[in-house]
């Protein structure tokens, strides 16, 4: 699906604050409410809108620690590294969970309590997983700043 200029518009608006009321989107577009509308749903449809959600802050739930865990998997076949890949979204600490190149097969990212929460799911929830040949752990100091694609 092609998208024309007030769609990019609109996504513009919504991707800044997905609570944007569409009659304010409408007003900064100066369409109708209707048309906002109409053009939210067709882009729900066709999958270029996949969701909105609420963004939590991790630190203010305890979590202070982020880390991204290198995981290697022994591929005996790619039935392996899919069981692999349903075992670690068991562990609700692992927010995201990404099939890479490299010497990595998998690339968690993790938040944890503190060092010692995160050793204790590295060493009890991941390693024990009898497909897994390594894992490499790197922490985060600091977020520098996360976004969403411009819409051009």
């Amino acid at each position: 699906m092609l998208l024309d200029g007030l769609d990019k518009k609109i996504l513009n608006i919504l991707r800044k604050n997905a609570r944007a009321p569409f009659v304010e989107v409408a007003k900064q577009c100066r369409v109708s409410g209707a048309a906002v509308h109409q053009r939210v749903r067709r882009m729900i449809s066709t999958g270029i809108i996949t969701g909105s959600q609420y963004t939590v802050d991790p630190k203010k739930l305890g979590y202070n620690t982020c880390a991204f865990i290198g995981i290697q998997v022994n591929l005996v076949s790619t039935r392996t590294h899919d069981e692999v890949f349903r075992k670690i979204m068991q562990i609700p600490e692992i927010v995201e969970c990404h099939h890479i190149s490299g010497k990595y097969s998998l690339l968690a990212k993790i938040f944890t309590k503190d060092n010692e929460h995160l050793k204790d799911i590295i060493v009890e929830n991941i390693q024990i997983i009898p497909e897994i040949i390594a894992t490499e752990t790197f922490i985060s100091l600091q977020e520098g700043f996360t976004r969403q694609l411009p819409i051009n």
